[in-house]
């Protein structure tokens, strides 16, 4: 077997188990190589043969076997800010709960203990957007959305951080 052989049957056993999207280290891992110069070249090298597309940077899906659309862009958030506290807020969570009659197809926000940042992935845009607050009084405002493994503000929370973060609020309902 090939080494892009190995590589889409790493993607295709990942797809199966609920996976799908990887990091470049998370690849080398896989495939036991070294996280390496030439080991990022040969990333390089399979998205430029189709094998495998970019989605962030350092971050990867199949295009023979990608993760199923509705979720992948969850999947894609939790591996630009993984080691941090994440949760869905603002505009996404207040869009999911009803409280805002507009609904974002194109674009996920989210509250992190991590750094700012906007990433255009092939999913939406992903908005993260850093909180001071301290864990205690954010996690029991917290619950977890099992359908895409990710935690989310309950309505309370979410317009809080809202406020917080002055954001345009007239899209509220009420």
């Amino acid at each position: 077997m090939t080494k892009k052989e190995h590589l889409l049957s790493i993607f295709s056993s990942a797809t199966k188990a609920g996976g799908g999207i990887h990091t470049t280290a998370e690849l080398a891992y896989m495939l036991n190589e070294k996280n390496t110069a030439v080991f990022t070249k040969f990333l390089f090298n399979c998205v430029k043969s189709g094998i495998i597309r970019r989605v962030a940077t350092g971050i990867y899906e199949s295009v023979l076997t990608p993760p199923e659309p509705t979720t992948a862009i969850y999947k894609i958030a939790k591996k630009i800010r993984a080691g941090v506290l994440n949760y869905i807020s603002l505009e996404s969570q207040l869009s999911h709960t009803g409280d805002i009659s507009q609904i974002l197809w194109d674009r996920l926000t989210i509250m992190t203990k991590g750094r700012n940042g906007t990433f255009s992935t092939p999913y939406g845009i992903i908005e993260f957007t850093h909180t001071k607050k301290p864990l205690l009084k954010i996690a029991p405002n917290l619950y977890l959305d099992e359908n895409i493994n990710m935690y989310r503000a309950n309505r309370l929370q979410a317009i809080t951080d809202l406020k917080n973060c002055n954001r345009n609020k007239h899209m509220m309902e009420n």
